[in-house]
């Protein structure tokens, strides 16, 4: 057993570990799942300019990720739906309507040249062999731009999930540009499905928003709604709205969905109800408002941490930063070895360097020759001649160098140091440097692509109880025993909304508090149906009248309801208690007949309600006589003098 709870504790450990860090949280370096960013691996090594099968991308990518092809393509066509990275032909479902992607054999994409512009510089990435060990695959991009902020991310590990909205594109850049600049900045979500979002508890990507659908409201007989709320698509909404209308919280005529690639759900209204009067009800009982929490988890430093917004800009600031000093540091090496090469080349041909080699007789001595034919000219050199140097010349070919231009060669070097001089400034001016290039990448993408989908406003949340309307009866069938809404003969005890709660006494004396109940069995009798809510209990007071089976004293208690627990039954009279009547009347008037005795002349007493004072529910009821009772008779109202 030890051995069994000791693999569990070890496994369960590094199953939760990989799940956090290899499944479902992103790396915020570049803002992607591993399944996301071996599809963008395979597209580059793929890219060729024309479109690929989706089904070829996905066999090609199972080179990298061992989860089988069902994840890669679901995840490929959630990342070509975000317009970004992948350029998509064929029918990748519809956003609006929640329609799924054709088969991956049907479908075709192609890498978008912004997405080498962002994520590609093999040079200064980090690579490591695949799970197989055949091929190698980067450990994460060193992306420029916080994708994890433009793509959004949604994810559940173990004891940890993410819940991160997608950003407009324009604005996470413009949030950059004043990041690098010291100035203040506010970023705000972005959905592609449009809609209304109210922001102000959004916390900077730590609270929650509140979103809604977009409605065209000009006709009184007429809803369109235009937009999406986040996370709902048509068919969602539409349940929810038909939901709502079969349990009457709504009333609606018929609703149609002409959606294609616009938003277009039309909702039509019954006689007597104007658009006035559903509005607010579409946002409390459906899913035209929905209330989404946020959480920003994403992994750095190997780790699960919890950023703002703000964080996650700061931190991609310098990393844009870092990432371009390094790219120009790598071509400032790269330029200066082609300099070195240059030089090189122009003294090993205008000194005739190579004639010193022609009576050579091994390779040693052809080597020692051009190293020793160099040394005159070390001061022209940045760097000593090294072996590989001396192989590299040793294959330029006799043609070229009988032909060998100096004009050319001085014009190159020429270039090569301009564009030091100019990697030399940029160096200086990082800050600069990283701006223009914010500036350059927004003006690659398209205007269409970068405009903001969803308007920011404030929104008065619709509290549900203030909009519906108190008209679903509650009846009781003396036949059959039954209270409910869904009980269709019998008597109408009461009108609920769907959020009210109701008392209900049976005959024998117990009470329960429930929920609207929909058909609950209560028996033969029922003396009371009410509404539960604190005023409505505070209001009503009970007058219950009972007698002791072996004395067969009489007692009356008057007493209010106070507190309880849902769907517990409860007694009005002490345990063992024979209960004669219960009345909810202010004041009335009872006649108590007494057993006949010898030598007792008095054998009726009239009481009224209203002189017994009122007492706890716990109390004890007050003897009326101390006199055996046969029956009780209750009359009517007696008006307070």
């Amino acid at each position: 057993m030890a051995y069994v709870k000791n693999i569990f504790d070890t496994n369960f450990i590094q199953y939760a570990s990989y799940v956090i860090r290899d499944r479902a949280i992103p790396e915020l370096t570049d803002g992607l799942k591993p399944v996301q960013r071996r599809i963008l691996h395979t597209l580059i090594e793929s890219d060729d300019g024309k479109y690929h099968k989706v089904a070829n991308i996905v066999g090609q990518c199972m080179k990298y990720h061992p989860h089988g092809d069902a994840s890669i393509y679901s995840a490929l066509v959630v990342l070509a739906n975000k317009e970004l990275f992948i350029d998509k032909q064929g029918n990748f479902g519809n956003l609006y309507t929640g329609d799924g992607a054709s088969a991956p054999r049907y479908i075709e994409c192609r890498l978008r040249p912004i997405a080498r512009d962002i994520l590609y510089n093999p040079k200064i990435t980090n690579y490591v062999p695949s799970y197989d060990g055949r091929n190698r695959e980067p450990v994460v991009f060193r992306a420029k731009l916080p994708l994890v902020l433009m793509l959004g991310a949604d994810g559940i590990a173990v004891g940890m999930s993410t819940t991160i909205m997608s950003h407009n594109i324009k604005e996470v850049i413009e949030a950059e540009r004043k990041c690098l600049k010291g100035e203040k900045f506010k970023l705000y979500p972005d959905f592609p499905t449009g809609g209304l979002i109210d922001v102000s508890g959004y916390e900077d990507g730590l609270g929650k928003i509140i979103t809604r659908a977009k409605m065209d409201t000009s006709d009184d007989k007429k809803i369109v709604i235009t937009e999406l709320p986040y996370g709902s698509n048509t068919e969602t909404l539409m349940d929810s709205i038909e939901k709502a209308a079969r349990s009457g919280k709504i009333k609606i005529s018929s609703i149609n969905d002409y959606t294609a690639d616009r938003v277009n759900i039309e909702i039509k209204l019954p006689r007597g109800v104007y658009t006035k009067d559903i509005v607010d009800a579409l946002y409390a009982f459906t899913d035209c408002e929905k209330s989404i929490s946020c959480n920003l988890l994403v992994i750095k430093d190997n780790m699960p941490v919890r950023m703002t917004v703000t964080q996650v800009i700061e931190y991609h600031a310098k990393q844009l930063i870092g990432i371009l000093k390094d790219e120009l540091e790598v071509e400032k090496d790269e330029q200066l070895d082609k300099l070195h090469a240059r030089t090189l080349e122009r003294i090993f041909v205008e000194e005739r360097i190579y004639k010193k080699i022609e009576q050579m007789k091994t390779a040693a001595s052809v080597m020692k020759a051009v190293l020793d034919g160099f040394k005159p000219f070390r001061k022209e050199l940045l760097r000593d001649v090294t072996t590989d140097d001396v192989d590299r010349l040793l294959k330029i070919p006799i043609r070229r160098i009988s032909l060998y231009d100096i004009n050319k060669n001085r014009d190159e070097v020429k270039a090569i140091n301009a564009r030091l001089k100019e990697i030399e400034k940029l160096l200086g001016h990082l800050t600069d440097y990283a701006l223009s290039w914010l500036d350059g990448i927004l003006a690659k993408m398209d205007a269409k692509a970068v405009k903001r989908k969803t308007t920011v406003t404030n929104i008065s949340t619709v509290d549900a109880k203030t909009v519906v309307k108190r008209d679903i009866p509650v009846k009781y069938d003396a036949k059959t025993g039954y209270l409910g809404t869904g009980v269709y003969g019998g008597d109408e005890k009461i009108r609920i909304t769907p959020f009210d709660r109701v008392l209900f006494v049976r005959q024998s004396g117990i009470y329960t508090i429930t929920e609207a109940p929909e058909k609950v069995f209560v028996g033969p009798g029922l003396w009371y149906c009410g509404l539960a809510d604190k005023e409505s209990l505070a209001a009503v007071l009970f007058t219950i009248i009972y007698r002791d089976p072996d004395t067969r004293y009489l007692f009356i208690k008057r007493c209010r309801i106070g507190g309880y627990i849902m769907n517990r039954d409860y007694f009005f009279t002490p345990d063992g208690m024979e209960l004669l009547h219960i009345d909810t009347r202010k004041n009335f008037t009872f006649t108590v007949r007494y057993i006949k005795k010898p030598r007792i002349k008095k054998l009726s007493e009239n009481f009224k309600a209203g002189s017994f004072e009122e007492k706890g529910l716990r109390a004890k009821g007050i003897r009326l006589a101390a006199r055996e009772a046969e029956s009780l008779a209750v009359a009517g109202v007696v008006e307070d003098n």
